[in-house]
């Protein structure tokens, strides 16, 4: 098969190298086309030694072969890796600058792009946009990982592993393209919204969330290939179109629906704000207020812990035919105190608890609950870099998201 293999100006050009030799290998014949940029990082004589094809990226050189038209032409199959924010662009607006460029308007087959950029630009509208154009034209672009990238942050926007690329770029030949959803096939429990524990029939035990998160949260894991069901306590926004919703009200009822659901799902993420109290006691009348009694005294007994429990199950593998691979999300509201800060009680919390992954937030009355905008960050119990995700909650729910598919590609991988 031949392959144009072209690589965009980012650091993680360097990665691209075992890319190439993962198609030579495999009996392809290769053409490396680096943008100028990307010679900066990566440089020619590589490309050549590896390909065992000459290399540039010009279109004056080798005029007479016509090379901004044959190689488009000739190719079975094209790779931009990474494909870079510019590069993006200027494929989605048809720009014709050097060879790489040319090429990909001259191309006749399948198209494969592997993204890799900051988070802020990945994340950004523009990029976005760029990326619905060219799945729209039929172009596949794969999501990028997420994790450390260069500097101190991290989050969704390193290049995918040199392996999962030559995957998802065989699979593209073959007519395959399920691998640009990363839960595809993937079945995804998650609970929102706010549960309410009932004093009498009238009056409950309640918390301040909106529901709203969990409910990006289904968009984005919809969005992104899931088969997804919902588990919607009190919300004051209505479920998503094309998921499943099982309505509970009290932390026993999401307890039993939890534990069910448990058993075919791929990912159980636990957003919803789960009392940690009920009363003891429910009155089957209304408690009155009369001047000739004494104020009523409310016991309180703990609700379980369904995080955990699911966990353990999990672990226990009694959770169904998914559970030696089964992801479980938590997630923490958290506010400090004199005795610690909400990072310290939230991996804290997820040593306790055990989840993959925790999802932490710093709450208050005017943080978080019934707003549309959120900061979390993301702790991994297998101690990796804390991710940071900020936003309206579409967008921390599509990093969210990302990092999940990211996390069980990885299991994938190791099993």
């Amino acid at each position: 098969m031949r392959i144009v293999l072209g690589v965009g100006g980012g650091i993680a050009a360097y990665k691209v190298a075992s890319l190439l030799r993962l198609f030579t290998e495999a009996g392809h014949d290769v053409t490396v086309i680096p943008t100028e940029a990307a010679t900066r990082f990566v440089g020619t004589a590589t490309w050549e030694a590896l390909s065992g094809n000459p290399v540039s990226n010009s279109v004056f050189d080798d005029v007479h072969q016509v090379n901004h038209v044959r190689l488009g032409h000739e190719a079975d199959l094209v790779v931009i890796a990474p494909a870079t924010a510019d590069l993006l662009a200027k494929a989605a607006t048809g720009q014709a600058g050097d060879l790489l460029t040319n090429t990909l308007l001259m191309a006749h087959g399948p198209v494969l792009f592997a993204p890799a950029m900051h988070t802020e630009m990945w994340q950004h509208p523009a990029t976005r946009a760029n990326v619905e154009t060219l799945r729209g034209r039929g172009a596949a672009v794969l999501e990028p990982a997420s994790g450390r990238l260069t500097g101190s942050d991290s989050g969704p926007g390193r290049l995918p592993e040199p392996d999962a690329i030559f995957d998802a770029a065989m699979a593209l030949v073959h007519g395959q393209t399920d691998f640009q959803l990363p839960l595809a096939g993937k079945t995804v429990t998650i609970s929102a919204g706010g549960t309410r524990e009932p004093l009498d029939p009238v009056r409950f035990l309640g918390n301040r969330s909106s529901g709203k998160q969990g409910v990006a949260l289904a968009i984005a894991a919809r969005n992104a290939g899931a088969t997804v069901r919902l588990l919607a306590a009190h919300m004051e926004v209505p479920p998503p179109p094309g998921v499943e919703v099982v309505n509970v009200e009290t932390a026993l009822q999401l307890r039993e629906a939890a534990l069910a659901a448990a058993a075919d799902s791929d990912v159980v993420i636990m957003s919803a704000a789960v009392a940690d109290f009920r009363p003891a006691e429910i009155s089957d009348t209304k408690i009155k207020k009369r001047d000739d009694t004494a104020d009523p005294v409310i016991t309180l007994v703990r609700n379980p812990d369904i995080l955990q429990e699911l966990v353990e199950r999990r672990n226990q593998g009694v959770t169904g035919p998914a559970a030696d691979r089964q992801l479980i999300v938590g997630f923490a509201a958290e506010t400090g105190d004199e005795h610690g800060d909400v990072r310290a009680y939230a991996e804290a919390k997820l040593q306790r608890k055990g989840c993959d992954l925790l999802v932490v937030n710093h709450v208050g009355s005017d943080k978080v609950f019934g707003k549309d905008t959120n900061s979390v960050v993301i702790l991994a119990r297998s101690g990796s870099e804390p991710q940071e995700a900020s936003g309206t909650k579409a967008d921390v729910s599509a990093a969210i998201i990302s990092r999940i598919g990211f996390e069980l590609n990885q299991v994938s991988h190791r099993a």
